[in-house]
């Protein structure tokens, strides 16, 4: 593994003087009241309406990284806080930075499940369960990694002058079987296992956050019944239970059973076992978030995605709304967004109610109506993400790790410390 950049590149290339009057703007879109930090641009929304040329689907569909007129992949790339409505100034603030900490080479080790444990400031993410690149799935399970939190700042702000910032596997015992989302849970860490082959059902799993990182089993069937393959999991803050998504993805990778459950939206009460679905109607159930106080959840479906099949361009790409009841029902599903490129993937709010998803060409951020702000430009597929802590956050792009700085703070109940 070898990090993308040492330290002083990097922190040339996203960091520098950090805001500049509006100027940036004008070059690349409308002025706004505020100043524009110097590592953003601003996007013409009406230049971005009526393009010159509008290419077929065969150019441009999901898959491709679109650029909007007068950006350059070179522009996006060092300016990559890409600003679409004034309001995402207030989200990255006056010196947002974005530094790559770490890579590999193909093996996209740093995948889902990014989740940081306060008492040790350690973020745990994990690596691509099913991949081709890793040889993971049927016939070897993927692996939970963990970074120093205070390791990467030190990287990212050119104090450490390491060659990369240390990734540590985390060997759980008993083993997470390819395992994929996380979330905090009373001190220790939930963690959804897909599964491996017919014998080993996927799982919801509890982990202790330290060694010897010892392992329970939280859910692994519904009433007798395997799970497809569980892909992520959120706590509400409003009723503490746990709510979890199932989907498709290790049959698609070749590595479950074709699936003999619909893909739900589930909803555990750690206390009671009470199991229940809350949410059907699904392509392929992804990502899963609850707003700052409760009341709405969101979901993503990544169904425009068929694993190791190719892609549906007509399938869902989308973000669902729901509303939360008081009895910790779902009721009037709403689409949110429809995300573009790639399928919205891991899904977060920050303490204002915006909504952050990790997309085709890095993260997007929406208000809580729907319009897109802005984008985090990393210039490739992001899975999943974190906030850590207020204005600190941790992107997991495959095969480069990011550490981000903004303004904003995250709503999940472990990102207030």
């Amino acid at each position: 593994m070898e990090v993308a950049h040492n330290a002083s590149t990097v922190n040339s290339m996203f960091s520098g003087a950090m805001f500049a009057p509006l100027v940036c703007g004008l070059l690349f879109g409308p002025a706004f009241a505020q100043d524009v930090p110097q590592n953003a641009l601003v996007v013409d929304r009406l230049k971005l309406n009526a393009l010159e040329t509008v290419q077929p689907p065969s150019v441009e569909n999901l898959t491709t990284v679109f650029l909007p007129p007068g950006i350059t992949e070179e522009d996006a790339k060092s300016k990559p806080f890409h600003v679409y409505d004034e309001a995402f100034l207030d989200i990255i603030g006056s010196r947002p930075t974005l530094n790559i900490i770490a890579t590999s080479e193909e093996d996209p080790i740093f995948h889902e499940a990014v989740v940081w444990y306060p008492t040790t400031d350690e973020v745990f993410f994990v690596q691509n369960a099913g991949a081709m690149a890793a040889g993971t799935g049927l016939n070897k399970s993927n692996i939970i990694q963990k970074i120093s939190l205070p390791a990467a700042q030190a990287f990212a702000n050119g104090t450490n002058q390491t060659a990369e910032v240390e990734v540590t596997t985390v060997s759980p015992e008993p083993n997470v079987i390819n395992s994929n989302g996380a979330t905090n849970f009373r001190g220790q860490l939930i963690f959804t296992g897909e599964g491996q082959g017919d014998d080993i059902p996927s799982t919801l799993y509890l982990m202790n956050p330290k060694e010897p990182y010892n392992t329970s089993v939280l859910v692994n069937n519904y009433y007798g019944r395997q799970f497809n393959s569980l892909n992520d999991v959120a706590i509400n803050p409003r009723n503490g239970d746990i709510y979890f998504t199932d989907s498709l993805y290790g049959y698609l990778q070749d590595f479950r059973p074709p699936p003999s459950i619909p893909t739900l939206v589930y909803r555990l009460n750690a206390d009671t076992g009470a199991l229940s679905a809350v949410a059907d109607q699904f392509d392929k159930p992804n990502g899963l978030t609850f707003s700052p106080n409760g009341s709405y959840a969101y979901v993503t479906d990544t169904g425009a995605a068929l694993g190791f099949y190719g892609f549906n361009y007509s399938s869902p790409a989308t973000i669902y709304r729901y509303n939360v009841e008081e009895d910790g029902t779902f009721s009037s599903r709403k689409t949110f967004a429809y995300a573009s490129p790639g399928f919205p993937d891991g899904i977060h709010c920050d303490t204002n109610g915006n909504v952050y998803a990790g997309v085709g060409d890095g993260v997007h951020v929406w208000n809580e109506a729907g319009l897109l702000l802005g984008k985090i430009f990393t210039g490739q597929t992001v899975a999943n993400f974190r906030f850590i802590g207020s204005g600190r956050m941790v992107i997991a792009a495959e095969t480069e790790l990011f550490y981000a700085t903004v303004a904003a703070a995250g709503a999940d109940p472990e990102d207030q410390y």
